[in-house]
């Protein structure tokens, strides 16, 4: 089965392109408490798309899923509405999914599932180091219906240099065997297009299919729609690369299990020299 490929953008124009180039998913990121502080110093993507956006594209989706983060649990402050009234305009505005990052202990994961209700899919975007160690208990609660773990903040909570550590060192493997035995879909980080990215996509969508992940999130990298603004660009580059990660997954299928033992291996050797190379 192929990735579900997931791409964030809060633009109806460049949604419609990535619904008709056969994107699964897009991504309203509405993200922000707390992010900056964590990710200031790093060049990330810090969205902050609102429930206007969920509305917008919502109106322009039919074929794609709608999927929106939201924040994390968290209380009515100054500046912000609590979760729950948060989950309930965002489920109000369309959503298909909702995906709660940062999420670090059990009681979060209760108050998510009650907060949802049931009314659309549940997303545990898993990356902090506490909910690592906390995965099982958090399962456990039951209404979880997906788990993506975000290398990005993740690594962060290792003191890592470079992302992608984690899953040459097994942490992402080590994840994903407690999440499989719950039966629930799991993915992990992005991916660039084909030949591109500081670890190639070629290296990193194997290995997705290795580890038997369902999707994946198409990077920054992938399509950059602050750099390539015209959208008639856009379309010609969804097209062509989504067919390229297309053709290179059926290419996968009928590898062997020593192709992907292989590449576990170069994955590993390419993940090291680049972090040693960020470190200094």
């Amino acid at each position: 089965m192929s990735l579900k490929l997931m791409y964030i953008t809060n633009r109806p124009d460049v949604a419609i392109v990535a619904q008709s180039c056969g994107v699964d998913r897009i991504f309203v990121d509405m993200e922000y408490i707390g992010k900056e502080e964590r990710q200031g110093g790093l060049d990330t993507v810090k969205s902050h798309h609102t429930v206007e956006d969920v509305k917008n594209l919502r109106k322009v989706l039919n074929k794609t899923e709608l999927l929106v983060r939201v924040n994390p649990i968290h209380e009515e402050g100054e500046s912000w509405c609590s979760s729950k009234e948060e989950i309930d305009a965002v489920v109000e505005a369309g959503a298909d999914i909702i995906m709660l990052p940062m999420a670090k202990t059990v009681d979060e994961i209760r108050k998510f599932v009650e907060y949802v209700g049931g009314r659309v899919k549940t997303m545990l975007l898993l990356e902090t180091a506490e909910a690592r160690e906390n995965i099982k208990e958090m399962l456990d609660v039951g209404g979880i219906d997906m788990v993506h773990i975000g290398l990005n903040d993740l690594h962060l909570s290792y003191g890592m240099k470079f992302m992608f550590q984690l899953l040459a060192d097994g942490t992402v493997e080590d994840i994903i065997k407690t999440v499989s035995a719950y039966g629930i879909p799991y993915g992990f980080g992005g991916i660039a297009r084909l030949g591109f990215g500081m670890l190639p996509a070629e290296h990193v969508i194997a290995e997705h299919y290795r580890l038997g992940s369902t999707m994946a999130i198409l990077s920054r990298s992938f399509c950059d729609v602050y750099k390539t603004k015209d959208v008639s660009e856009v379309k010609s580059l969804f097209e062509q690369e989504l067919i390229k990660i297309r053709e290179y997954e059926t290419e996968l299928t009928k590898k062997d299990n020593g192709f992907f033992i292989e590449n576990q291996k170069e994955t590993a050797r390419l993940v090291n020299i680049i972090a040693e190379k960020i470190q200094k």
